[in-house]
């Protein structure tokens, strides 16, 4: 009887493996019929085609365009030049000067935007009086629409004669400033940190609430203090919460044009242009509509290398801390 009950037992928990072998294999696709593949990706290739058609298609005229001498004030001029588009691009020093002010622009912006998100994390993730209120006012300029804060810091910030900074300068007997005619590729780093600062504090505060509060305690049971903590604990738990932020912030930077256009135009000369307001100005100003496309492949390319390595960065660091878990 014993005997019968053991080989029962033995028979359902072969049956139980097998059933669940069944099943993460159907989870990885494998023994899955190819009709049944296609009912399951059916969903997603309306998403699929739709991305396809606005990214991929419009990159592929952007590369024909390229390879063309085309100014769209002389009708008739469109002829195939190959790829002295590209060497004309490698030419142009203003090119590589606007390059390192996009550089110089977006590693500024992340860095402090960083930082300073942490220092507002850390001071969210504690209990006080009044912190859902302070939490949402903190929140506010990420909601701002960026052609309407470029403009708030334009003419009611920074303007030389009416701004409030200047105003506040005044009460102890600084003169006015012409910050964005001085400064002008500061000052937009000044209200791009401003608006991205909330991006980088609600990424690190996620982060804080979702770590242990049993490894801090125990910490602090071991005689650790707040900065032992902090460096050994908190910081390396954030990392992979900040590289994010960093790596998502600075491919949105690439892209920046509003601020910019609605601050500076660029100027005075091409002091705070950076890359898509120099391709906008080669295209939609001075309508050689061959070199801007040559310039825009460029910038996708390197925008593409190193948000390649970005990413599988952040990747590693996420599958080591599940691996470590």
């Amino acid at each position: 009887m014993t005997s019968l009950t053991a080989d029962t037992q033995t028979e359902a928990t072969q049956d139980a493996v097998a059933e669940r072998v069944r099943k993460i294999k159907e989870s990885q696709g494998v023994g899955v019929s190819r009709a049944e593949g296609w009912r399951r990706r059916g969903p997603l290739l309306p998403a699929l085609i739709f991305m396809i058609a606005v990214t991929q298609v419009p990159f592929l005229f952007t590369l024909y365009y390229s390879t063309l001498s085309w100014n769209l004030v002389r009708p008739g001029s469109r002829q195939f030049v190959g790829l002295s588009n590209y060497v004309a691009v490698a030419k142009d020093s203003q090119f590589w000067r606007v390059g390192l002010n996009t550089v110089i622009l977006i590693v500024g912006v992340v860095l402090i935007s960083a930082f300073l998100g942490l220092l507002l994390a850390l001071l969210l993730d504690r209990a006080f009086l009044g912190r859902g209120v302070v939490r949402t006012l903190l929140i506010t300029p990420f909601l701002v629409t960026p052609v309407a804060a470029a403009l708030i810091w334009k003419t009611t910030i920074l303007d030389p004669t009416n701004g409030i900074l200047n105003w506040v300068l005044s009460l102890v007997g600084i003169g006015p400033v012409d910050w964005i005619g001085q400064f002008p590729l500061t000052m937009v780093m000044v209200e791009l940190i401003w608006q991205w600062t909330p991006f980088m504090m609600l990424l690190i505060l996620a982060g804080l609430q979702s770590m242990p509060r049993d490894i801090l305690e125990a910490g602090r049971v071991d005689g650790a203090g707040s900065f032992q903590l902090f460096r050994e604990l908190t910081l390396p738990h954030l990392r992979r919460f900040i590289e994010l932020g960093v790596v998502l912030g600075a491919v949105y930077l690439v892209n920046t044009f509003d601020a910019i256009y609605m601050m500076t135009q660029g100027g005075p000369g091409i002091a705070s242009a950076n890359l898509p307001f120099y391709i906008y100005q080669r295209a939609f100003l001075g309508f050689d509509m061959g070199q801007a496309a040559a310039m825009g492949v460029v910038v996708v390319i390197f925008t593409m290398i190193i948000a390649s390595f970005a990413l599988r960065l952040i990747f590693k660091s996420f599958s080591g801390k599940e691996e470590a878990a």
